[in-house]
């Protein structure tokens, strides 16, 4: 298992307990507080592998990982490989559905290319 894997799956703990023992406002405090790595324009990491890292931390996570838990860790772990990463959450009202997804430069790259599509962001950070 890499080292990024590990930092994923970290993340994904680091979330799940906001998630538990918090509220919606300290996931978004979190990642407003997420400083971007200054890279000088060279990311230490390709969205392929941390995409990757990201799937496989989710396999080896003993609960089902909800999808804002999951957009929340991603984008923790993009920023601090020095990606502009953001978290969007969406709605569709018919049927009403939410939805959270992570998007670099306005594509969703944690998801279907198509969820921008079904849903209506509601929030960015």
């Amino acid at each position: 298992m890499s080292l990024l894997t590990v930092e994923s799956y970290l993340s994904l703990v680091r979330v799940g307990i906001l998630m538990r023992f918090g509220h919606l406002r300290s996931i978004h405090s979190l990642l407003r507080k997420q400083r971007l790595l200054e890279t000088n324009g060279q990311q230490s990491a390709t969205v392929e592998r941390i995409c990757h890292a990201m799937d496989l931390a989710c396999v080896f996570y003993p609960k089902r990982v909800l999808c804002l838990q999951r957009a929340a860790a991603t984008t923790l772990v993009f920023r601090r490989h020095g990606w502009r990463a953001e978290m969007v959450i969406g709605t569709q009202l018919v049927p009403f559905r939410s939805h959270a997804w992570v998007e670099l430069n306005g594509v969703a790259i944690n998801d279907k290319p198509y969820v921008r599509e079904m849903y209506v962001p509601l929030e960015r950070c």
